[in-house]
């Protein structure tokens, strides 16, 4: 499908594959992909490009009784007479698979086909960027060192069902990062966008200006714990981090940080601060497909609940641990609400700005981003990481330095648990996790013991 369309429609793909099905049911899901892409170094621009391409999957299911046996082979053909072939494959592995676990009825059709169902994949280009290529122009007459990356997609995904489900839906996701240099100081900023009209880069350039003026003296402080506050970005990495984490089955059968004797953390309370940690579809500029459409069984999610209809979840509600990720089998099994995994996160609570907690900060730091966290310890979800691009000096109300990085050890669940102030909530691009998850909405964070556990030579 690179470099031009496809020689069948996805919705064509949908319902040949459906027709040559001889087992009990199957699934089909289509994802048709437009991307784009602007590479800046050194003060002018390098590469673009563009390209599309084309994933699908037959899951193919064999009933026996109560008992479900499933296959699933995914494709990136385009070529019409492969479709025979991905689907006997399909039923082929159904029929030699053990039984599932997470068998279910299949979600029934409701109503017709989505709306949009008939359209064509939804398009892309470099045209996308015009509205900050002129920003950027204006940045490389600086004298700071201007690097950076912006990125957009559209994800256009079909999903069918032998039971006549048809559900369509269009995922735009941009990003744009860009670093400043300025001698050996390095400052990081980003943003995330459906369509790039929300970008405001001469702010994105003001923000890394005044980090490389704070830059301009530096000073070297020890490993500790610091009075920290955590931007949203940061807090973006690690929110996502425990969401990621919050699946119901294993926090039951006792093999997270979610687990408790006899059950899990759900009702738990975490902080006497109203934070909310939600995922909802259909948050503005941040919406996300409000349905299930996955090719595979997990934790947290099912084939069998191919279609299901994804609602907004709060994990945690007013500072308590309220939800889990459940599919239907295993909601059904512990006897609680089905929790379909979000695509976004938002965490609100606050309505304080970043400069006005700095502004009350008598001595602490001041954090850019985080990256390359890893976990430690899953039974407490310690994760180490390190800072990157910009950690800062604050002190009585005022940035005054620049400071070495470090490596961190800390607990999400922890830090919720100690965090003295929330700012407003303020759409964020994650740096650590952004190639994954890039729709999030955040606060800055206070938090008063954050754990410096040594120093890194990370420039």
């Amino acid at each position: 499908m690179s470099g031009g369309p496809a020689a069948i429609s996805a919705q064509d793909v949908v319902e040949q594959a459906l027709a040559l099905v001889t087992v009990d049911e199957a699934m089909v899901i289509v994802t048709d992909a437009a991307e784009t892409s602007l590479r800046w170094a050194g003060n002018s621009m390098t590469t673009n490009g563009d390209s599309r391409s084309r994933s699908w999957t037959v899951v193919a299911v064999v009933r026996d009784g109560d008992q479900a046996r499933v296959g699933s082979v995914t494709s990136s053909s385009v070529d019409p007479d492969a479709i025979a072939g991905v689907v006997r494959a399909a039923e082929d592995a159904a029929r030699t698979a053990r039984p599932a676990d997470d068998a279910m009825p299949l979600i029934e059709s409701g109503s017709g086909p989505d709306a949009g169902w008939s359209d064509g994949l939804a398009e892309t280009g470099v045209e996308v960027f015009g509205g900050i290529t002129g920003g950027l122009a204006d940045g490389f007459a600086g004298t700071d060192r201007l690097y950076g990356f912006a990125h957009h997609q559209m994800h256009s995904t079909w999903l069918g069902t032998t039971t006549g489900l048809r559900r369509r839906f269009t995922q735009p996701t941009g990003s744009v990062e860009i670093n400043g240099k300025r001698g050996d100081a390095s400052a990081w900023v980003g943003a995330g966008t459906l369509d790039f009209a929300d970008v405001d880069v001469p702010n994105l350039l003001s923000q890394l200006s005044t980090r490389l003026d704070w830059a301009s003296r530096t000073v070297a402080l020890p490993a500790g714990r610091y009075e920290t506050l955590l931007p949203p970005s940061a807090v973006a990495d690690l929110m996502i981090y425990l969401m990621w984490t919050m699946e119901g089955r294993g926090a039951q059968e006792g093999h997270t940080a979610l687990s408790r004797a006899g059950g899990t953390r759900v009702g738990e309370k975490l902080t006497d601060l109203p934070l909310t940690l939600f995922s909802d579809p259909r948050s503005p500029g941040l919406e996300y497909a409000p349905f299930v459409a996955t090719a595979a069984s997990s934790e947290s999610l099912s084939v069998f609940d191919n279609g299901l209809a994804a609602d907004r979840v709060d994990w945690i509600r007013d500072g308590t641990i309220n939800a889990l990720a459940y599919p239907r089998h295993a909601a059904r099994e512990f006897d609680v609400p089905v929790a379909v995994p979000g695509e976004n996160l938002l965490l609100t609570g606050g309505d304080t700005s970043l400069d006005e907690m700095v502004a009350r900060t008598e001595r602490g730091l001041l954090l850019t981003t985080l990256w390359y966290i890893r976990e430690v310890d899953p039974a407490t979800l310690l994760l180490t990481g390190l800072t990157r691009d910009g950690v800062y000096l604050v002190e009585d109300g005022r940035v005054t330095a620049a400071v070495n990085n470090f490596r961190f050890n800390e607990s999400p669940l922890d830090l919720l648990r100690r965090v003295t102030e929330a700012g407003a909530t303020e759409p964020t691009l994650p740096r650590e996790w952004k190639d994954w998850f890039t729709r999030t909405a955040m606060p800055a964070l206070r938090i008063p013991d954050f754990h410096m556990s040594s120093v890194s030579a990370a420039q």
